[in-house]
């Protein structure tokens, strides 16, 4: 498993991280042995970044990553949670008081006094250029509530105000096979600043696993069934804001170039070592939602793809897919 520096928190973790969305909600049910499966897998397989979300299932995600660092003490994880989508999306409500109550919810969820690394989750678009809002955060750290802060984002404009700002240690963004303005734009700017890159949603939501199909059925509480119009948050977020019956076409011309690079290698193993090959990508983070996910996904750390391949995939994205992408992303 590669490690890598994760910005400006002064920390190394491993390339590929695991995401725990689906441990809290949205994406059909996991119970909590298969949860805390899936954090033992993925950290047995070299795993040293969990990310979640304080919304994820109402804090269950925190929850069950709290449960597993207390079953394993002596392991050396980085934990990133993002705070902010809890109450009316206005620009407003991003203030200190309100910091304080989200932040003092994660550490008890997490049974942690101090957290690693606390993002803004994806907050309306001014609050990225408001002073007092990164003040609030400094104040944070001062405290001693967590180390480091950062924001996940969802276009490029609001990753690269972002990066402007001096204590700002790490920017989450959707980036992958399928969606390359983040490596046009973002990732040389982060490079250049020495912020981390946390790529999410690195697998279109699954299309790059290639296994699905038109007929196929996701669960009434996955969001892969009920946002692909955007109607329950920013359509983007779902299969990267690419149209389904398009994302299957050229997820199977994808899995046709991976199957020719590595054939040993899964289509969603290629997307991730892909991925991780782009100059300036701190960590990835695919979610698992149960062991052999996990490890397949870690497996991606140590595989290394050619050039060639990098162009191709950049030529699928050219002529399929870039026309098609939505210009705010």
């Amino acid at each position: 498993m590669q490690q890598r520096l994760l910005g400006r928190t002064n920390r190394t973790v491993s390339v590929i991280g695991l995401g725990t969305w689906q441990l809290g909600a949205d994406w059909g049910a996991v119970d909590e042995a298969e949860a805390q499966s899936v954090l033992d897998a993925a950290y047995a397989e070299g795993v040293s970044f969990f990310d979640t979300a304080d919304v994820y299932g109402d804090g269950r995600s925190e929850q069950l990553i709290g449960r597993w660092l207390r079953a394993n003490p002596q392991a050396e994880v980085t934990v990133a949670t993002k705070m902010g989508r809890r109450v009316e999306q206005v620009p407003e409500a991003y203030n200190l008081e309100a910091f304080r109550a989200w932040n003092d919810r994660s550490r008890a969820n997490l049974g942690v006094e101090t957290l690693d690394l606390v993002q803004l989750h994806c907050p309306p678009t001014p609050v990225y250029s408001t002073d007092a809002v990164y003040d609030a955060l400094d104040t944070m750290v001062a405290e001693g509530r967590m180390r480091s802060y950062g924001v996940s984002v969802e276009t490029v404009d609001e990753a690269l105000s972002a990066i402007a700002r001096p204590n700002i240690a790490t920017v989450q963004i959707i980036v992958n096979a399928f969606r390359h303005k983040p490596l046009e734009q973002v990732l040389p700017a982060a490079r250049k600043a020495g912020v981390g890159i946390i790529a999410r949603v690195p697998l279109a939501s699954g299309l790059l696993t290639n296994r699905y199909t038109p007929q196929t059925k996701f669960a009434a509480d996955d969001h892969r069934n009920f946002n692909r119009d955007g109607s329950a948050f920013d359509v983007g977020e779902t299969f990267s804001g690419v149209d389904y019956t398009t994302g299957l076409q050229v997820a199977e011309q994808f899995a046709q170039l991976a199957a020719a690079e590595a054939p040993q290698a899964t289509s969603a193993q290629v997307a991730l070592a892909w991925l991780a090959a782009q100059e300036g990508i701190s960590s990835i983070i695919p979610g698992a939602r149960n062991a052999d996910q996990a490890r397949a996904n870690a497996a991606a750390g140590s595989l290394q793809l050619s050039e060639g391949f990098n162009a191709a995939v950049r030529e699928l994205y050219d002529t399929k897919l870039r026309a098609q992408i939505h210009p705010r992303w």
